[in-house]
């Protein structure tokens, strides 16, 4: 935090100081010797969302051309099927219930399900490796110390402090301004998608010259829930398919705004010469919300859902000195995975226990996890949740699902059965295993609070 205070000078043109990237000489460049770290997440962003992924209806050719030129996860899921849990699981390697964010934390508490409880975070990890650690974007873990970003391992902070945003001009939540500069209210002017573009491709360029690697960490709330994309941008959607519903057209023109956002971070990477020393991440915090118009493809359900719809997210992973291009993983996969994966990659050692396993065989090697574990997803929500937690659970080719408390578990075969429409019997073995390991992981969940009065 000290070592930003000199750069960014909370002043009332802020929004234009950071709208402007600043390029430095190429030729001075490139001396970190290890690699960058941009994690880039979109919200409620639907497995059908991207043009990589088949959609016909919409142009994604930035986030398109990372996948292409990296690895694709086919089986990458979501550590929840809402953004705080999953969140909360980046940056602490560990499943969302087990660190106190089963669900979304909120600024209601009658209507908040989680107290970010991690720990020694990922970001906390590279700033003890000697990396400048950077959260632009949505923070979604808490709104008072100790769950803000820079008490939590980032030396910047520049987003929004909130769960929903409002209006992505006046960057509202209950007619309160949660836009923030580390700790310090800020109101710039300008769309929220395109403020965290233009901030994170201005940090790069600024710290081009700096001896120290980066982490940025890059968090969108777009496409989220609200629909209110740029005019020209929406204009343009519509202009090119004119038979779009109106929220289709809105949740598209978002994304499209997002991916004209993301090209000017790659931008700002390519002409300070430190695209091919960075490690590119993309993928969204859950599944879309088809009442908003998203996509899942041919995935069933959606966010809330615990059906692949609900959690199962498009992914991919870019580093250019040391991913094949054109490479693809169908290793089941999930967010807490990132975790150890990253500080492998980067060979940086690190003594906070995670859940998530290192993929880096998967990645460099395209060899598969040595073992099939089971995975677990855990949502705590209100309304026809009521407070109560689901449960899913996935071994291989086998799923158990629980959408709503009132639910009983169905079994899945995903190999037959990829749309989860015909369950299979209880008295399966598969089933046995299953729902005995989601008790097990049950019991774990309620031995953590999940709620500060809780403590």
């Amino acid at each position: 935090m000290k070592y930003f205070a000199y750069k960014f000078i909370l002043i009332s043109t802020i929004g234009v100081l950071l709208h402007t990237p600043i390029y430095t000489d190429a030729s001075t460049l490139g001396r970190n010797k290890k690699p960058n770290i941009l994690i880039i997440t979109a919200d409620n962003l639907g497995y059908g969302d991207l043009s990589v992924m088949g959609a016909d209806d919409i142009q994604t050719p930035t986030i398109d051309k990372l996948f292409f030129n990296g690895l694709i996860f086919t089986e990458f899921y979501a550590n929840s099927t809402t953004s705080s849990p999953t969140q909360a699981s980046l940056l602490s390697g560990r499943y969302p219930g087990l660190v106190g964010v089963p669900g979304t934390i909120r600024t209601d508490s009658q209507n908040s399900w989680g107290y970010f409880r991690g720990g020694k975070t990922m970001a906390h990890c590279f700033q003890k490796a000697g990396y400048l650690t950077a959260l632009i974007g949505k923070w979604n873990l808490g709104f008072e110390a100790p769950n803000l970003p820079n008490e939590q391992g980032f030396d910047l902070f520049m987003g929004f402090l909130g769960d929903e945003i409002e209006n992505y001009y006046t960057h509202q939540h209950e007619d309160v301004n949660y836009m923030r500069f580390n700790e310090n209210e800020i109101s710039p002017p300008g769309h929220a998608t395109d403020l965290f573009s233009n901030w994170s491709a201005s940090f790069i360029s600024r710290e081009a010259e700096s001896d120290k690697p980066f982490f940025l960490y890059l968090s969108y709330n777009a496409p989220g829930s609200l629909l209110q994309p740029d005019q020209n941008n929406l204009k343009k959607v519509r202009d090119r398919n004119p038979a779009l519903s109106s929220k289709r057209a809105k949740h598209i023109a978002l994304i499209e705004q997002m991916d004209n956002g993301i090209e000017r971070v790659i931008q700002a990477l390519n002409e300070t010469n430190q695209l091919k020393n960075t490690i590119i991440i993309f993928t969204s915090t859950n599944g879309g919300i088809l009442e908003a118009g998203a996509s899942n493809g041919k995935l069933r359900g959606g966010k809330l859902d615990l059906f692949e719809g609900g959690i199962r997210v498009p992914t991919s992973i870019f580093w250019k000195k040391e991913i094949k291009k054109g490479s693809l993983s169908h290793q089941s996969s999930m967010t807490m995975d990132l975790f150890p994966t990253l500080l492998s990659l980067t060979q940086i050692s690190s003594t906070a226990f995670t859940d998530g396993v290192d993929l880096t065989a998967c990645i460099l090697n395209n060899m598969p996890l040595q073992q099939e574990r089971i995975l677990f997803w855990t949502c705590r929500e209100g309304g026809d949740h009521k407070g109560e937690a689901c449960y899913a659970a996935r071994q291989g080719a086998y799923k158990l699902v629980q959408n709503r408390p009132t639910e009983k578990f169905k079994l899945y075969n995903l190999t037959t059965d990829p749309h989860e429409v015909i369950p299979l019997i209880e008295s399966s073995e598969h089933y046995k295993r299953l729902h005995h390991a989601v008790l097990l992981h049950i019991q774990e969940n309620e031995k953590i609070p999940w709620s500060k009065k809780k403590q």
